[in-house]
């Protein structure tokens, strides 16, 4: 996966002892007597919320932001859903998703998968929340990578100085019939800004960055006088909170992080360009900040 460079808090440092983490129950690595009573925290939890469900009493997803915004008052919720299981909620803060119960007593981190289907539901529920309208990107600020008949359309968010993105250039380009709008997302190091430019500033923009990714050969600095799109394409990260790279969107406006690899660019390409994956959830999509 990419590396994360967010410097904002995280669910899991927000919430510290107040937390269950499913995830360290599963790390073999831990101490066995560790884990014994972190699931049985975890059972205990659950075993509340099932209680509640079976007495009928079930708070509004506001009452549970409420609660939230009482026990938490640094947290900022987006949105509190009521999930189909344990009688548990779906919090996300637009960067995560956690749960809790309907009085907000526990929060549970980690990753919740329906063992019927093997499906990560959280990881795909977090998918469809972040997802973007894909058009309203500038792609004027990106290079233009354009493979056969160039027909299926992704977006990618890159510094020059990740070796993970280096492996994804790899099997961007051994992709056809594609186009890949490539952001330069200099994040890692001031010499990241540098290099950006340099690409950017580039005859051959696309050629410069391609030798610089995939040959090792650098691109000549920046002339003083020319002007690159680099400050807006950080303030659009930011606004569409790509804290690790590389970030690709596809044109069904869901984004996948880390470098993956060609298969599963490909499945990802073929279902976003179904009609349904653009039509229904259109309107629900965050709106990317107007072209300048």
């Amino acid at each position: 996966m990419g590396r994360n460079v967010g410097r904002g808090f995280t669910v899991v440092e927000l919430f510290s002892n107040h937390r269950i983490d499913i995830s360290a129950s599963l790390n073999m690595s831990a101490n066995f007597y560790q884990k014994v009573n972190v699931m049985k925290k975890v059972i205990l939890a659950l075993a509340a919320a099932l209680f509640a469900v079976s007495c009928g009493v079930q708070a509004s997803p506001d009452e549970v932001k409420k609660a939230l915004a009482i026990k938490f008052p640094d947290l900022k919720t987006e949105r509190v859903t009521k999930t189909n299981f344990a009688g548990m909620y779906e919090v996300f803060t637009g960067a995560e998703i956690f749960y809790t119960d309907d009085k907000a007593s526990f929060v549970v981190s980690g990753n919740v998968i329906d063992t019927a289907t093997r499906a990560n539901v959280t990881q795909a529920r977090l998918s469809t929340l972040t997802a973007i309208k894909f058009d309203d990107l500038p792609f004027e600020n990106a290079i233009k990578l354009v493979r056969g008949d160039g027909s299926r359309r992704v977006a990618i968010f890159e510094d020059p100085n990740c070796g993970y993105c280096k492996k994804f250039e790899a099997d961007l380009n051994a992709i056809d019939n594609m186009t890949a709008y490539i952001f330069l997302y200099p994040i890692l190091a001031e010499d990241s800004v540098k290099k950006a430019n340099a690409v950017w500033c580039s005859k051959d923009k696309l050629g410069a960055w391609q030798d610089w990714m995939l040959r090792e050969k650098p691109p000549q600095d920046a002339p003083a006088n020319c002007k690159t799109p680099t400050d807006q394409v950080l303030a659009l990260g930011r606004q569409l909170r790509v804290n690790g790279i590389p970030a690709t969107f596809f044109e069904d406006g869901e984004r996948i992080g880390g470098a993956l690899p060609r298969e599963t660019i490909e499945a990802k390409m073929v279902a976003a360009d179904r009609p349904e994956s653009k039509v229904d959830g259109a309107a629900t999509k965050a709106p990317v900040a107007a072209k300048k």
